[in-house]
């Protein structure tokens, strides 16, 4: 064979190499697009609450898919299929992951709520007894003025229409909402308690 015959011979040889490996590349590239998409979709079942409730799962698994991603446009298919499977597996994990964790935040909350319903008509009912017991007398108690009394009614009657709207929302199914609003009630009562100089009750239980 003439050096020039052994010189196509390699170039023919490179060729259908070259040919092999790209073929290769397309091979893998759809099964590694598709993978990819897998995950993303995976991320977005998880929705808001994997968002709300356990942000850094949903963070680590979309920084692994950005690693993916970078692999995929470098045309590194191999490493993407290597990591993809796993990854997508983690993803779908997300939804049954936001779901245990907000049931379990949402049962604190309910417990909260449970106290400060027991606790805060309590609070309503001492404030208001104080205020009838204060009309009914002539003179007004040692520490108590005439300012404290009318800014403890009025602090009362901010209360009552509060706690009304907190049981509401709690009602509606907006637990947080109802929680901050009954906290904001106790510490509304809290006050007006401590202008006609008596103790907020002893939480309930």
């Amino acid at each position: 064979m003439t050096t020039l015959q052994t010189l196509k011979a390699r170039t023919v040889a490179l060729v259908a190499i070259a040919g092999l490996v790209l073929a290769a590349c397309a091979n893998q590239m759809e099964p590694a697009k598709k993978l990819i998409a897998d995950v993303e979709a995976a991320v977005a079942a998880a929705g808001a609450d994997a968002q709300q409730y356990i942000p850094e799962q949903v963070s680590s698994v979309n920084q692994k898919l950005a690693d993916l991603k970078a692999a995929f446009d470098k045309q590194d298919y191999k490493t993407v299929l290597a990591g993809a499977p796993a990854l997508v597996t983690e993803a779908k994990g997300l939804a049954d992951a936001a779901a245990a964790k907000k049931k379990e935040v949402l049962e604190a909350l309910g417990a909260q709520w449970t106290q400060l319903a027991a606790d805060l008509p309590q609070a309503v009912s001492a404030v208001e007894s104080k205020l009838t017991a204060i009309a009914k007398t002539k003179k007004l108690p040692s520490g108590v003025t005439k300012d404290g009394v009318a800014a403890a009614k009025a602090g009362l009657a901010q209360a009552k229409g509060a706690w009304d709207e907190a049981k509401a929302a709690f009602t509606a199914g907006n637990v947080q909402a109802a929680l901050d609003k009954a906290k904001g009630v106790k510490s509304t009562l809290a006050d007006a308690a401590a202008k006609l100089g008596i103790a907020a009750p002893a939480p309930a239980g």
